[in-house]
């Protein structure tokens, strides 16, 4: 589902030298492409939003888990305050995942997913009113742009041909994005590491099983006993999008420019609106289409990496990591300017 990470790699006099395979870009388009079944998936389990939440997170453990521990051995053990916040940054994950999938049922696969990848914006806002980070002017003349896009997409203009409750499918659609803008600026706050990919992952699966479960029994709805497909439908989405798409994208994106690592991943939305298409009959209008890119292409523009000048602004901000890897890394510009790129990008 998303990249709790910054996309620069920094390294100190005694840091290994990063990794190049060569195909980063075809690693995240692949993850890219893993993530985008995940509102079908959701869709054909048919299990409700908390259930489905859950088995999602519970499912992907037990690769997850291996995974971190052979980490931990190679590069060291994460600080416990780290994992802490990990954890905690998975409850505002369960948050997202619920909502998302309540927004699944109400405006269909292929929408909830444009809806539910608006976090950049949110985390833009949230970093300027709670961070003092003041966002780009790209920013703020997007944000109208994005906005009349949602308005299309969500079918209130020319009727929607998908979903069961459309205007609460907007609603539950924009706060997917805003709760996991909140679990991406938590993770970049705390619970950052350098190199501890499955390490952060495996925690904030944990963190997020844990809150979807008590946002089951709270609010109702949840169930433990499954049907065999519904189980099957899960387990396949716990394997390519919380594991397998996840590990690729953060994996990849460190080895790219963030302008190709934006466009490669607003694959996502595009591919889940023509699966929902091919596989679940949601067929959208062409306003919704045109919504869509709206959407798409506002986001786009707002986490393109400025080029130029800006580009030699960059400033490095980090804590040294017991390895000599940067432990938080992040990127700022002179007074004080976010780019939105960096909060992240993949959204469930």
């Amino acid at each position: 589902m998303s990249v709790p990470y910054d996309e620069t790699v920094l390294t100190s006099k005694t840091a290994e030298p990063a990794r190049q395979d060569g195909r980063p870009a075809a690693r995240a388009a692949l993850g890219a492409a893993c993530i985008s079944s995940s509102a079908i998936l959701v869709t054909l389990a048919h299990a409700g939003p908390a259930t489905t939440a859950f088995y999602r997170c519970v499912l992907a453990l037990p690769v997850l888990v291996p995974l971190a521990v052979a980490e931990q051995r190679r590069r060291g053990a994460r600080s416990r305050e780290n994992r802490l916040y990990a954890l905690l940054a998975g409850l505002f994950l369960a948050v997202d995942l619920v909502l998302w999938n309540h927004a699944i049922a109400d405006v269909g696969a292929g929408v909830a997913t444009v809806l539910g990848n608006l976090q950049v914006l949110f985390v833009g806002v949230l970093a300027w009113l709670v961070l003092k980070e003041r966002p780009n002017r790209r920013f703020l003349t997007m944000l109208p742009v994005v906005f009349v896009g949602v308005v299309l997409v969500s079918g209130a203009v020319g009727g929607s041909t998908a979903g069961l409750a459309p205007t609460a499918g907007i609603g539950f659609g924009l706060a997917t994005s805003a709760a996991y803008a909140v679990f991406l600026l938590t993770m970049r706050q705390k619970a950052g590491s350098g190199g501890h990919v499955a390490g952060q992952l495996a925690d904030a699966t944990a963190g997020a099983a844990a809150g979807s479960l008590l946002l089951g029994l709270a609010f109702g709805g949840f169930q433990f006993r499954l049907a065999p497909a519904s189980l099957g439908w899960l387990l396949m989405l716990a394997l390519l999008s919380q594991t397998a798409g996840w590990l690729l994208i953060t994996s990849s994106l460190p080895q790219l420019p963030a302008a190709l690592s934006s466009l490669l991943l607003l694959l996502q939305p595009a591919a889940a609106m023509v699966l929902a298409d091919i596989i679940l009959g949601q067929r959208p209008t062409l306003l919704q289409v045109a919504g869509a890119l709206l959407v798409c292409g506002g986001v786009l523009a707002v986490a393109w990496v400025r080029s130029g000048r800006h580009r030699e602004q960059d400033v490095a901000v980090a804590e040294p990591g017991g390895d000599g890897m940067a432990a938080q890394p992040r990127v700022g510009y002179r007074d004080g300017e976010l780019d939105a790129q960096h909060g992240g990008e993949v959204c469930v």
